[in-house]
C-alpha cells in the first residue's frame, strides 16, 4: 500500500515487479477489482461492448478466448473456460496484441507502378495482373506459402488452386522441410494438453514451451508442483546413461515433448531414430492406454495444413521458383487480408483439436478473405474452383481431412509413435537452436502492437 488516507494506493515494489508471460491473468482473479488492465481503462463501459466468443491464433494452442468490440474496433480479450485445452488463463501476448489489428494495415490492394511506388487499384485489376504473370512461368516455377495466422479453408483453397495451375509446390510457414505428414502421430501432441497433467517424467527435446507455447508449459509447471514430477532436457540421455533415464523407465506415464524446430535440423533423420528407440527401451512411453510422444507445434496453422498435405514437392522448390503466392506468410506487417478477428475459419491445435474462429469486428476497407481471393483468382486464371460459400469450401475439405470439420472434438493419431526416418546417420554436434527469440512478437499481428513493443523492450532489458 502506497501513501495515506484518500491518497492511498494499491502498487508493486519497483524492484518487484511481476515478469511472467501469464501476468496478465492476476487481472481476472483480483477479488475486488484493484488490478485492472491498462490499456483498456477508461476505453470503454462493460454494457457498451459486444462479446464474440472465438479462439486465439497467436500460438498452436487455439485458447479459447472472448473479444469485446464496440463497433469495429477491438476493445479487450479476455479468457473463456475451456479445461481441456488453456483452462482459464490466456498469455498476456494473447491479452494484448490487440492493438496491433488497428496499425501498418492496407485497406486496398495495390500494384507497384513504373516509377517504383505503389498504388490502389480495383481486385479486377489487381487479379489480372497477378493471372498474367502466373500464365509466364511453368508449373513447376510456382510456389505457395501458406502464412502462421491462415485457416483450413484458406489453405485448402490455395493448394486446389496450384494443383490445377500444375504446382505442388506448397507448404506451410514454420513446417520444417523434414517434417513428415504420412502419420499424425508424428506431428500432434498425442498425450493432449490436458493429458499432461497425468504425466510423471518429462523430457524436452529441442523445445521451449515457456516462449513456443505459454499455456502448454503452464500444464508442465502445473503438473511439476503438484506432483513433482522431474523434468529433463535432450543431453546424454540418448545413450541410456544419463541419470535421467531412471527416471524415464520408473515413470508410469513418461512423456516427451519434441520442439517442431528439430524439423529443419539436416540431423532430423538421426534425432528420430534415437527417439523411436526410447519407446522400446521403456516400456511406458507408449501403451494402450499412454502415448507420451508429442510434438509441440508453434503456430496455428501447422496441424491442419498437414492434415490437408501441404507439403512440398521438393526441396528445392523456393530456389527454383519464379511465381511465390504469399498467403499471409511474408512475414511482414503490411497485410490487406483481414486478421482472425475478422474472418470466419477453421484451426487445429497441437493436440489435434478442431476449433473455429468468429468475426468480431468488419473487414478494413476492401480487404477480403483469403478463400475469397484464390477463388477469384482461380476463375481469372481458367481454372475456377468448384466452390463458391465457405460450406462449399468446407465440403471439399470433408473429402481430404474430415476431421476438420468435427469442431470442439480432438480425433487422436490412429498409429503411436513418431515416423520411421530413413535412415539415421549421426546427431550433429551443433547445439538446438532458439526457435522463438521474441515471446512477445511473433507475428504480423504482434508486430504491429505497440503494447507488443512495448513488452518486448522491456524483455531486451533484462
Amino acid at each position: 500500500m502506497l501513501g495515506r488516507g484518500s491518497g492511498e494506493e494499491i502498487g508493486t515494489y519497483v524492484e518487484k515487479l511481476m515478469t511472467s508471460e501469464l501476468s496478465g491473468n492476476v487481472i481476472d482473479i483480483c477479488p475486488v477489482g484493484a488490478l485492472t488492465s491498462k490499456p483498456f481503462a477508461f476505453k470503454a463501459r462493460n454494457w457498451e461492448l459486444k462479446g464474440t466468443e472465438t479462439i486465439d491464433v497467436t500460438d498452436a494452442v487455439g485458447s479459447n478466448i472472448r473479444i469485446d468490440s464496440r463497433g469495429p474496433e477491438v476493445m479487450r480479450i479476455v479468457p473463456r473456460l475451456n479445461e481441456d485445452i488453456n483452462e482459464e488463463w490466456i498469455s498476456d501476448k494473447t491479452r494484448f496484441c490487440y492493438d496491433g489489428l488497428k496499425r501498418q494495415r492496407l485497406r486496398d490492394p495495390m500494384i507497384r507502378g513504373a516509377d517504383g511506388h505503389f498504388k490502389p487499384v480495383s481486385w479486377r485489376d489487381a487479379l489480372a495482373v497477378v493471372a498474367e504473370v502466373l500464365h509466364q512461368v511453368k508449373p513447376e516455377e510456382i510456389v505457395g506459402v501458406a502464412g502462421k495466422l491462415s485457416d483450413a479453408e484458406s489453405m485448402m483453397s490455395l493448394k486446389d488452386f496450384l494443383n490445377r495451375m500444375g504446382s505442388n509446390n506448397i507448404w506451410c510457414e514454420g513446417n520444417g522441410k523434414y517434417l513428415d505428414a504420412d502419420l499424425r502421430s508424428g506431428y500432434l501432441m498425442n498425450t493432449s494438453i490436458s493429458g499432461l497433467e497425468k504425466a510423471d517424467c518429462f523430457l524436452l527435446v529441442g523445445t521451449q514451451p515457456r516462449v513456443e507455447a505459454a499455456m502448454v508449459n503452464a500444464r508442465i509447471r502445473k503438473t511439476v508442483r503438484a506432483t513433482k514430477a522431474k523434468v529433463g532436457y535432450i543431453a546424454a540421455i540418448l545413450d541410456g546413461n544419463h541419470p535421467f533415464s531412471a527416471a524415464l523407465s520408473t515413470a508410469k506415464n513418461p512423456a516427451i515433448i519434441i520442439g517442431a524446430g528439430i524439423f529443419d535440423r539436416q540431423d532430423t533423420a538421426a534425432i528420430l531414430s534415437l527417439l523411436n528407440s526410447l519407446s522400446a527401451k521403456f516400456k511406458n512411453l507408449i501403451t494402450p492406454e499412454w502415448n507420451g510422444l508429442n510434438v509441440l507445434l508453434l503456430n496455428a496453422a501447422q496441424a491442419a495444413a498437414l492434415d490437408l498435405g501441404l507439403t512440398p514437392e521438393s526441396d528445392s522448390g523456393m530456389e527454383s521458383a519464379k511465381f511465390v503466392y504469399l498467403m499471409g506468410a511474408d512475414d511482414t506487417n503490411l497485410d490487406d487480408l483481414p486478421k482472425d478477428a475478422e474472418k470466419e475459419g477453421t484451426y487445429e491445435n497441437t493436440e489435434g483439436c478442431v476449433q473455429q474462429t468468429v468475426p468480431a469486428v468488419p473487414t478494413v476497407g476492401d480487404a477480403r478473405e483469403d478463400w475469397k481471393i484464390i477463388r477469384a483468382l482461380s476463375e481469372v486464371c481458367g481454372v475456377r474452383l468448384p466452390y463458391d460459400s465457405i460450406s462449399g469450401v468446407r465440403s471439399r475439405i470433408k473429402n481430404v481431412a474430415p476431421n476438420l470439420l468435427r469442431v470442439d472434438e480432438r480425433e487422436a493419431a490412429v498409429f503411436s509413435g513418431l515416423l520411421k526416418p530413413e535412415g539415421s546417420g549421426k546427431v550433429s554436434a551443433v547445439p538446438f537452436g532458439v526457435t522463438v527469440e521474441n515471446f512477445y512478437m511473433t507475428d504480423a499481428i504482434t508486430r504491429a502492437s505497440k503494447i507488443m513493443a512495448q513488452c518486448s523492450a522491456l524483455l531486451a532489458k533484462k
